[in-house]
C-alpha cells in the first residue's frame, strides 16, 4: 500500500524535482518505507511514490518503476492474482527483474494497453507514462477501494492519492465548492467527482482516465459496471457450497503478504465470516482486534470475543470512551473532505491498535452492499409492493403518520412520518429521504440567505437519479444495491478504511469486495438474500450456519455505531456548542444562528436524536478551520 503523486504540464513548462517531491511529503505517512520521484527526459512530466512495502520487501520494488525503457509507473495497492499473470507472461517472452506485482502492470500494460484492468483482481490506482507516445494512463480498480484525486485546468493536470498532496502546487488556489457541501450535508459525504475543494475532482471507480500530451485532450471512460441482470438457477444447497467456496478463496489470496496479518472482528456477519475464513485456511493462530464503547446499545464485544474463542484467535480489544473526540481535529484534517460517518473515530483507533501488531488487516467490507444487509432495501422492497399491489393511497397514510409525529415527537415517529411521506415519490427521492442527513425541510430551517439558492437549483437526489435509471431493469432491491455500491460504498465506507488504515501505514483488504465473488453475489435471485421484509442476508447466513455462532448471525443488525447520541446530551455538549456556534463558526454566513440552536435544542430534549446532523456541522466547521481559515 502506497502514496502515489504525479505533475504534467502541457504548455512547455518544466515539472521540477521539487514540486514532485513536496507532494510525496504530504503523503509520506501512506507509504513510510521509500520514495521516489522521476521527471520525463522533456521534463514535462513528473511522477512521485511512497511506498509501504508488503510483497518482495528488497529494493527491486522501488517506484516510480520502469520497464522496457519506455513506461513509468507509480502504484498504490494490491493485485493478488500476479503471480498467476506473471507465469503466462514469463511463457510469452516476458522478462521480469522484481517479484513485484508492479512489474506485472507494466508488462501487462504493454501487452494490452487500457485492456490491462481486465486481468487485474485486487485493488489499484495507478499511473503509466508512456515516453514513447507521450501518454498517462490513469486507473482506479472496480469498486474504488483506492483514491485517485485530481485537478485539471487545461494545461496542467495533477495527481495524487489524497488531495492534499496537490494543495501543495502552486498551480492550485485552494477555494470551498459550496455546491459540494450541500450535497455533503445530505449524504454525510462529498459524493463523486466533486471533492469539497473547487477544481479537484475524484476520479470515479471502475474508470481510467487518459491524458495525451500531443493532443493536449483528457479522456474518461468507464471499463468495468456490476450487472444484476444475469441469474443463476441453483437450489439453496448449491449457492451455499459455491459462495463458501467463494468467499474462502477470496479470503485466501489476501493472506499474501511478506508481513504480518490480522483481521478486524466488529462480531458482525461479515468480518466474523472472514475471520472463520482466514482461520481455516491457517496453521496459526490469527490476530483478531476489536473496538468497544462502554454504552452497551453499541458495544459487540461479546460477539467478537465469541467468534474469537470459537477460532482460537489471538484477540486484541480497546474501550473508545469520549475524551477520544480529541483527536477529532486530527481526523477531520486526514481525511481533507468534509466528512461526517462518525464510525471514522473507533475505525481510527482501531486501525491504531492493530497498526501496533501488523502490517495488513482483513475485513468485512461488501457484505451487506453484495447480500442485501440494509434496512433500507426492505423499505425499497415495501414500496415496491405498496405500489403495485395495495392501492392504499398516502392521502390516508401520511395524515396519520405526520398528526402521531406532531403529538407524540420523538426518533421513531419521525421516521415513520418520513417513510410515509415518500411512498409514492420516485425511487431515488425515497432512497435519498431514508438515508439523508438533512432532508430540503431541515435545510430550509438552518441555511443562510447565502445558502438557500442550492436549494432550488441543486437538487442532490439527481446524483442518484442515474444511477437508478442505469439499474432500472433490475428488482427495486438490486437497484438500491447498485446505488450503493456507485455511492456509499466508494466514497463513504472505503474513505474511511482507506484513511484511517493509511495514517498509520496499515494496509486494508476486503474479501467481500473481490470483484469476482461480487459479481457471482450479483447472480443470486433477491429472495434468497432479502428473505421477506426482516431477513436480511438471509442465504449467506444460511451458508455460514455451522461455521458462525447462531447468536452472532441472527441477532438484531447494530452497525459500526458511535454513542454521539448520549455524548451530545452530556460529556461533549459544550465542546460540541463552542465550536458550532462559536463567532468564526458564524461568520461564514452558511447557517442561521437560531437554525443550529433549534437543532440542539430538540436534540438536548430527548425527544429527536439529531446527533448525526450535529456531527456533520461540527466535523464542517473543523474541516474550515484546517483547511480554509489555512490558505
Amino acid at each position: 500500500m502506497c502514496g502515489i503523486t504525479g505533475k504534467v504540464y502541457l504548455d512547455g513548462r518544466e515539472v521540477s524535482f521539487e514540486s514532485v517531491e513536496k507532494m510525496n511529503n504530504a503523503v509520506r505517512h501512506r507509504g513510510p518505507d521509500d520514495g521516489g520521484v522521476y521527471v520525463s527526459a522533456k521534463k514535462n512530466v513528473g511522477l512521485g511514490h511512497r511506498r509501504l512495502s508488503i510483497i518482495d520487501l528488497s529494493q527491486m520494488g522501488h517506484q516510480p518503476m520502469s520497464y522496457k525503457g519506455r513506461y513509468w509507473i507509480v502504484f498504490n495497492g494490491e493485485i493478488y492474482n500476479f503471480q498467476e499473470k506473471r507465469k503466462t507472461l514469463l511463457e510469452e517472452g516476458y522478462s521480469f527483474v522484481s517479484k513485484t506485482d508492479t512489474e506485472v502492470i507494466l508488462a501487462l500494460y504493454d501487452k494490452y494497453k487500457e485492456k490491462c484492468l481486465e486481468h487485474l483482481r485486487g485493488m489499484f490506482a495507478f499511473a503509466i507514462f508512456d515516453e514513447k507516445e507521450e501518454t498517462l494512463f490513469c486507473a482506479r480498480d472496480r469498486v474504488g477501494k483506492k483514491p485517485f484525486k485530481y485537478f485539471w485546468d487545461g494545461k496542467t493536470f495533477i495527481f495524487a492519492s489524497e488531495l492534499k498532496a496537490i494543495l501543495t502546487q502552486q498551480e492550485y488556489h485552494r477555494e470551498p465548492d459550496y455546491l459540494a457541501l450541500h450535497q455533503y450535508l445530505s449524504f454525510q459525504y462529498v459524493p463523486s467527482p466533486l471533492t469539497g475543494f473547487k477544481g479537484i475532482k475524484k476520479l470515479p471507480p471502475g474508470h481510467y482516465l487518459t491524458l495525451n500530451n500531443k493532443k493536449q485532450e483528457l479522456i474518461i471512460k468507464r471499463y468495468w459496471n456490476l450487472d444484476f441482470g444475469k441469474k443463476m438457477k441453483l437450489s439453496e444447497e448449491e449457492w451455499k457450497k459455491i459462495i463458501i467456496n467463494k468467499l474462502e478463496e477470496a479470503t485466501r489470496i489476501r493472506m499474501i503478504a511478506d508481513v504480518p496479518l490480522g483481521v478486524f472482528l466488529s462480531g458482525g456477519v461479515d468480518s466474523s465470516a472472514v475471520t472463520a475464513m482466514m482461520a481455516r485456511q491457517s496453521s496459526r493462530p490469527i490476530k483478531t482486534f476489536s473496538i468497544g464503547f462502554s454504552e452497551q446499545k453499541f458495544n459487540e464485544l461479546p460477539y467478537a470475543r465469541m467468534v474469537s474463542e470459537r477460532y482460537h484467535t489471538d484477540h486484541t480489544e480497546f474501550i473508545v470512551k469520549p475524551d477520544a473526540l480529541d483527536i477529532l481535529p486530527h481526523l477531520v484534517e486526514q481525511y481533507e473532505e468534509p466528512y461526517a460517518d462518525s464510525s471514522a473515530l473507533p475505525t481510527y483507533y482501531l486501525s491504531k491498535l492493530t497498526r501496533e501488531h501488523v502490517t495488513v488487516a482483513l475485513n468485512g467490507d461488501g457484505g451487506d452492499e453484495n447480500f442485501a444487509g440494509y434496512p433500507w432495501y426492505s423499505v425499497e422492497k415495501f414500496a415496491g409492493i405498496y405500489k403495485n399491489f395495495l392501492g392504499i393511497h398516502n392521502v390516508f397514510v401520511l395524515p396519520i403518520a405526520s398528526a402521531i409525529n406532531k403529538i407524540y415527537p420523538n426518533t421513531f415517529t419521525d421516521r415513520v412520518n418520513r417513510f410515509a411521506s415518500t411512498l409514492e415519490l420516485r425511487n431515488y427521492q425515497r432512497y435519498l429521504n431514508y438515508i439523508c442527513y438533512f432532508t430540503n425541510k431541515l435545510k430550509e430551517d438552518l441555511y443562510s440567505d447565502s445558502m438557500r439558492h442550492f436549494l432550488s437549483e441543486s437538487e442532490p437526489s439527481q446524483i442518484l437519479k442515474g444511477f437508478f435509471e442505469d439499474a432500472k431493469k433490475f428488482s427495486s432491491v438490486e437497484q438500491a444495491q447498485y446505488v450503493d455500491i456507485n455511492t456509499y460504498l466508494p466514497d463513504d465506507l472505503l474513505v474511511k478504511v482507506d484513511i484511517d488504515s493509511m495514517n498509520f501505514a496499515l494496509e486494508g483488504r476486503s474479501p467481500f469486495l473481490d470483484h469476482e465473488l461480487m459479481e457471482l453475489a450479483a447472480q443470486i435471485p433477491t429472495n434468497l438474500k432479502l428473505r421477506g421484509f426482516n431477513n436480511k442476508k438471509y442465504i449467506l447466513k444460511k451458508s455460514l450456519e455451522g461455521i458462525l455462532p447462531n447468536e452472532v448471525m441472527y441477532r438484531r443488525k447494530q452497525g459500526f455505531g458511535v454513542p454521539i447520541e448520549k455524548w451530545f446530551r452530556g460529556d461533549l455538549k459544550k465542546y460540541l456548542t463552542d465550536i458550532i456556534l462559536s463567532p468564526k463558526a458564524l461568520s461564514r454566513s452558511l447557517f442561521k444562528k437560531e437554525g443550529i440552536e433549534k437543532i440542539l435544542d430538540i436534540h438536548s430534549s430527548g425527544k429527536i436524536n439529531h446527533a448525526p446532523r450535529l456531527w456533520a456541522l461540527l466535523t464542517l466547521e473543523l474541516w474550515f478551520r484546517s483547511y480554509i481559515d489555512q490558505s
